[in-house]
Parts: C-alpha cells; structure tokens; sequence
C-alpha cells in the first residue's frame, strides 16, 4: 500500500518525498537525518534544502503526499462492493503476509504519533489522517446498509472500532516479535464481529 505511491515520481517535489519515504523506512525517524534523505535522492542535495527547512518538514510533507493519494484512490474505489472495500482496508494492516516496507513503515509510523504527544504538527496530522479512515470506512458501512448487505449498524461507530482496533495492530506489530501467537486470534475475533454486527445475513457481496 505504500511503495505504490511513489512507484513513479513526478517532478524534483516527488522524488524529494520518495526519498524521504525509503529513508524514513531503512533508518526510522530518530535516526532519520537531511543526509541519508539525500543519499536515497538522485538529484543534488542542495534540492532538498530549497524546497524543506527541516527534517520534519520532511516528512510531515511525506505523510500528507501520502495520505492525499490514499484519498483519492478511495475516492476512485468505486467498483468494488462495500464489503470488499472494507476487507481490503483491514488488510492492509492485518495481512498475515504483510510486506517488509509495510512492517517498517509501521514502526516509522509508531515514533511519529509518539511525537505527537508533544509535537502540534504531528497531533494534527494524525488527528486528520485517523479521521480521513474513519470517513472513508463510515462511507464504505453507510453504502453497505443502504444496499442490503450490511446491517442497520452506525457506520461512525464501526468506522471508529475499526481504525482504532488496527492502530492498535500497527503498535503491536510494530513492537513485539510474537504476531504469530496473537494475529489469528484477533482475525479470527474481527471477522466475527463483523459478522454479527455489521454484515447482513447471509453476507453477500452486494
């Protein structure tokens, strides 16, 4: 989910922030520094500094580039049913065989939202990123009850069970080396949930 967007940079602004993404994933935030952004970057380093102050800068920018063009593929997601939709979105973080980028994006993602216990820039983007989820899956659960296949659940409360639940997955695995003892259990306990709270009987892919 997250090499995909900057699988082709577009200008000297996007692979600056490619850049920024493949550091942030080899070294993570503490060890993140405006040199080893430059050593992932093809162009001159006096670049970066033209176009960002700082480090966080940085990679705040990395992350709202990111979370745009995750809007927008949701947006565009208009194909697929609602509850293929929402399948695909908690398995972007509760894949068994999820991705070794994946995995260490996660752990980058953890240092990040503890620095937003003291850091205004990063509390407010990930009060806006956790609620850009929300939105999308309250979209996603609101379509599947108008259409039959969910039930008559509240889409804003599911929607925030869910993006909590898997925030909580992402510290987890992020910071233990057991995922193998506990995530079935927790897939196992979700899709039961979500069975007898929000899709309807019979489940169909409507």
């Amino acid at each position: 989910m997250t090499t995909d967007v900057f699988a082709e940079p577009d200008g000297t602004r996007e692979a600056i922030l490619a850049a920024t993404y493949r550091a942030l994933c080899e070294h993570g935030y503490s060890d993140l520094t405006i040199q080893r952004i430059g050593d992932e970057f093809a162009k001159s380093q006096s670049l970066i500094y033209h176009h960002y102050d700082s480090k966080d800068e940085l990679v705040l920018a990395c992350l709202e580039y990111m979370l745009e063009r995750f809007e927008e593929a949701f947006a565009d997601d208009e194909l697929a049913g609602p509850r293929d939709r929402l399948e695909a979105f908690v398995e972007l973080v509760l894949a068994a065989d999820l991705e070794a980028d994946s995995h260490q994006f996660f752990a980058s993602l953890i240092e990040l939202r503890a620095r937003a216990c003291h850091d205004d820039d990063y509390e407010r983007h990930f009060t806006r990123s956790d609620r850009v989820f929300e939105n999308y899956l309250a979209d996603v659960i609101e379509t599947g009850v108008d259409r039959g296949a969910f039930r008559d659940c509240d889409p804003d409360r599911v929607a925030t069970t869910i993006v909590t639940m898997l925030a909580g997955v992402m510290l987890r695995r992020s910071t233990t080396d057991d995922e193998t003892t506990w995530l079935p259990a927790l897939r196992a306990e979700l899709a039961t949930y979500l069975e007898t709270r929000v899709y309807a009987d019979g489940g169909e892919r409507r």
